[in-house]
């Protein structure tokens, strides 16, 4: 469908526009459970580690210190694509490594700050504003908001 007059968008449909909303909470909720997830498993790691290293006077690593950050960027990789594909959120691949690469500062700040919750809401936060980009509509706003709890999370990590 063609239109003549020019702040009006060729074949825009309201059922395309409303569909990021949804979506994007639905990516929210994702990553607000990665997150609790990461945080819960961090917590196991740090536990197992302190039973394993009691006796040692030294520098003492577990094969779960090498494993831990590797599982859970795999497992927020591998769930966030099976995510957005169901959510039809394209393009995966210009979405989902920086949502996975950059979320472990904002989930540490908020973490530092407000145990487990504060990284679920971040993680909420980030992954939601993230998957909002991909829309042209909200692209500016969505990635403005992840730049500022990237540069908060920045700031409360390193003041």
């Amino acid at each position: 469908m063609y239109s003549d007059h020019p702040m009006k968008a060729v074949n825009s449909s309201p059922a395309k526009r409303c569909r990021a909303l949804p979506a994007s909470a639905a990516a929210a909720a994702t990553g607000a459970a990665l997150a609790c997830g990461a945080v819960w498993f961090f917590a196991r790691v740090d536990r197992h580690d302190e039973r394993a290293c009691a006796t040692t006077d030294g520098l003492c690593w577990t094969w779960w210190d090498w494993a831990s950050v590797p599982l859970t960027l795999t497992v927020a990789l591998i769930s966030l694509m099976a995510v957005y594909k169901r959510l039809d959120i394209t393009p995966r691949l210009a979405v989902v490594p920086p949502t996975v690469l950059l979320a472990p500062l904002p989930l540490t700040a908020a973490a530092a700050v407000a145990d487990w919750w504060g990284a679920a809401l971040a993680g909420a936060a980030w992954a939601g504003g993230l998957a909002l980009a991909t829309w042209d509509r909200h692209r500016i706003p969505a990635l403005a908001a992840a730049a500022a709890l990237l540069i908060a999370s920045l700031g409360t990590l390193y003041r």
